[in-house]
């Protein structure tokens, strides 16, 4: 009888195949905070013309009697806000575990961000295209120019925080050096939000010889964005 809310959809053909990669982070974060109020999460699945639901057995995935390899599973990074130590203190020749007031030498408490601080609402902020339009008059090149007037080139902003979401496009290293960011903030830098794949664009103008000529040119327009 509870509320339901959507978390995170896909919308598939019959013949697609491969592993389905849901965002979950908000329920995680949520998990963490108010541990009793777990309640799970349901998966379903609707035909897309009538909205219509269907067992999802029947619609191809693999659930817990199929292949081990093909089990679903969740991946979630954890922070403590603290990391309390506890020490083995000697006290009148006897040993017991106790929290001690002072933790030992060369020990350290590890104090890290609350993993709470990266809920849906920070992936609002992550790295994604925006819109950006480039006139050829606002640049001066009407003259030469005859078509287009301009274009759609997009651009990439925003940051590149962990988690590195599917839909961030994250390369290996970037997952890395973001962990590394975590141990050492003020020597090594996020990594940086660019574009991940470039589109070409067609455009007639006037060359030094007065023709008209027709080019396509490469890596003009922003297709997707991703953490390098």
């Amino acid at each position: 009888d509870s509320d339901l809310f959507l978390l995170n959809g896909r919308t598939l053909w019959a013949s697609e195949e491969g592993w389905l990669v849901f965002d979950i982070t908000a329920t995680s974060n949520h998990w963490v905070v108010n541990p009793r109020h777990n309640l799970g999460l349901q998966l379903s699945v609707e035909i897309w013309m009538d909205g219509q639901s269907i067992n999802p057995k029947l619609a191809g995935l693999i659930g817990r009697q199929g292949n081990q390899n093909n089990q679903s599973f969740m991946v979630a990074f954890f922070m403590a806000m603290a990391v309390h130590l506890r020490s083995i203190c000697s006290t009148g020749g006897k040993q017991h575990s106790q929290n001690c007031s002072k933790p030992p030498k060369n020990q350290e408490v590890l104090r890290v961000t609350n993993v709470a601080e990266n809920s849906s609402s920070d992936q609002r902020q992550a790295c994604k295209k925006h819109v950006l339009y480039v006139s050829f008059r606002d640049l001066g090149w009407q003259d030469w120019i005859i078509a287009p007037e301009g274009y759609a080139a997009y651009y990439c902003e925003e940051e590149s925080t962990f988690p590195l979401n599917s839909y961030m496009n994250a390369t290996n290293h970037a997952i890395v050096q973001t962990l590394v960011h975590f141990i050492n903030l003020d020597t090594v830098p996020k990594p940086c939000c660019t574009p991940t794949q470039l589109n070409a664009i067609s455009v007639l103008y006037f060359n030094d010889s007065s023709n008209v000529i027709l080019k396509k040119y490469r890596n003009m327009v922003v297709q997707a964005c991703g953490c390098h």
